[in-house]
């Protein structure tokens, strides 16, 4: 088998494959779209006099004291769009879209719940909380007071550089009975986005997993479908360690609980197109006259590998890399590694391919030898074909003595193609889910890597390259037809990787640089035969 039939089915699968995943994501994009009603208006908060802010050198966040939830997160170091000078907002609450965390306590049985009107209001010394520069922690305490004598004392703790957050609950008992109490968490958001907060929705190439994710004592990490939810097909999970979160593209809102007690997580459909997934604690036993301190994490931000890894086991694994997430997250650290060292994530790009295809490079000039034996064997292949044309069984039979007695592996030029097509599909994961090359400039007209070539001269180049790869690849086909279909695949690829990551197609037009370089390389070595043997 040649190389150019190997580029040809390589080309073929690897297509059909993009498609399918392609497919099923934006099916299950649209289906979300149409499903969906806005019916969010009853929802909104309407006691926005109750709001404090509280900003750190990363978030801005809105918090309600009727019930002390986060309605809405800016991330302060990330914008909204490309050209944009807005932060980007990951939680809010609007008529259209709400997207909030909510936390709270609950007594016999009672659960708290999302309406403002039924929710107690805390009280704050202040309505602006800041974390000033060298400050090493910002304590926001809100403190409410029930009319039996129960004292709640809810605690937002903040460090610097830092998405995780602290809830601490200190809860004094000031009745002669005893209390029951557990302590829960959530979060709430609209399924369908509204076009203000689309993320790559019209380059359906560029769309990542959107939706609900959790870890537990027996499984480490599993995704969970907004779909699944509003089949009412719900979790009810009791573990210790773990976590819940809701996803979308390089960013990541997560509760933490406190793995000292058992917790049962959740998930709840709300209306057609609200869903819920959350977490609530064992009962924790208060004695009159007595207080008890309690606690778990919120992250809200975007998905930093090694601070979510430090944070809670597994909780890295949000990045979306899809099934060939062993391979993106070696190739990730990798690159910035690279990136550590040049400062510019293009350039640690070319890099990479220049590694990765220097450690293939051995399978490589084990193709172009089995290609180059193949071609000299090609006139008795020929007269076998000739001599046995009638005879398929004896025809087979010949060839394959030949190929044993020359020691020749035909299928032995696959393999540097089936090397090459896993690495390929994780660097591609890797660049439309890593949060670090989001809008990572490279050079003139480059601005996000992880963005398609605003104006295609990255693809054109690939067609370009990829055509002369196989203008110069010796070859042994005479069948016209095939002959023409080998010239389509270069422009088959060129118009699917129109839309595909810059950073991916740059990747794809120095692999084939390296490929002309290492076969000009390889056909001088081998222009003496008896290397061949």
């Amino acid at each position: 088998m040649d190389l150019q039939r190997s580029i040809f089915i390589f080309g073929f699968f690897f297509i059909s494959f993009l498609v399918w995943e392609i497919w099923k994501s934006s099916t299950h994009f649209y289906s979300n779209q149409l499903s969906s009603q806005h019916h969010n208006v009853n929802l909104i908060n309407r006691y926005d006099k109750n709001n404090i802010l509280i900003k750190t050198d990363v978030l801005l966040l809105k918090v309600n004291l009727r019930g002390g939830d986060i309605e809405q997160a800016q991330l302060l170091n990330f914008k909204d769009k490309l050209d944009s000078f807005k932060p980007l907002i990951l939680l809010d609450t609007k008529s259209n879209f709400i997207y909030q965390t909510r936390s709270g306590l609950i007594r016999q049985n009672s659960l708290d719940n999302w309406d403002p009107e039924t929710r107690h209001v805390y009280v704050v010394k202040k309505k602006y909380f800041e974390l000033k520069k060298y400050q090493e922690e910002l304590h926001v305490p809100l403190t409410w007071t029930s009319s039996e004598g129960i004292t709640y004392v809810k605690t937002f703790i903040f460090k610097p550089n830092s998405y995780d957050i602290e809830i601490r609950y200190k809860i004094y008992n000031g009745t002669d009975k005893e209390l029951e109490i557990s302590m829960f968490g959530g979060l709430r958001q609209t399924i369908a986005i509204p076009d203000n907060k689309s993320i790559n929705n019209d380059n359906f190439s560029l769309q990542t997993f959107r939706g609900i994710a959790y870890s537990t004592d027996n499984n480490k990490y599993e995704k969970y479908q907004f779909d699944s939810v509003l089949q009412q097909k719900n979790l009810n999970i009791v573990t210790h360690r773990g976590w819940i979160a809701m996803l979308q593209q390089y960013f990541v809102t997560a509760w933490i609980p406190n793995h000292t007690q058992l917790n049962t997580f959740y998930t709840n459909k709300i209306n057609e197109d609200v869903v819920e997934v959350g977490f609530h604690s064992n009962k924790m036993h208060i004695k009159p006259y007595d207080q008890i301190i309690c606690n778990s994490k919120l992250w809200i931000g975007p998905e930093i590998q090694e601070k979510m890894a430090m944070l809670a086991p597994n909780l890295d694994l949000t990045v979306d890399y899809g099934w060939l997430w062993f391979l993106s997250q070696p190739l990730f650290k990798l690159l910035k590694i690279l990136y550590n060292l040049v400062g510019n994530w293009g350039l640690s790009i070319i890099l990479i391919t220049f590694i990765i295809r220097g450690l293939t490079y051995p399978l490589t000039k084990s193709q172009y030898k089995t290609m180059f034996k193949m071609k000299k064997l090609k006139p008795k292949i020929d007269r076998i074909k000739q001599n046995y044309k009638h005879n398929r069984k004896k025809m087979s039979e010949e060839m394959l003595a030949l190929y044993q007695h020359e020691k020749v592996n035909p299928l032995g030029g696959c393999l540097p193609l089936l090397v090459q097509m896993p690495i390929f599909l994780a660097l591609y994961y890797m660049l439309i889910s890593s949060v670090e090359l989001r809008h990572a400039p490279f050079i003139l007209w480059i601005k996000d890597l992880s963005d398609q070539d605003p104006y295609y001269v990255l693809p054109v180049l690939m067609g370009i390259t990829m055509f002369f790869v196989q203008r110069i690849t010796p070859n042994d086909i005479s069948d016209p037809i095939q002959k023409n279909i080998m010239h389509i695949v270069p422009m088959i690829f060129t118009i699917f990787f129109l839309w595909f990551p810059s950073g991916l197609v740059l990747y794809y037009v120095v692999s084939n640089l390296v490929t002309i370089i290492q076969q000009k390389f390889i056909s001088d070595y081998f222009k003496d035969i008896n290397k061949l043997v």
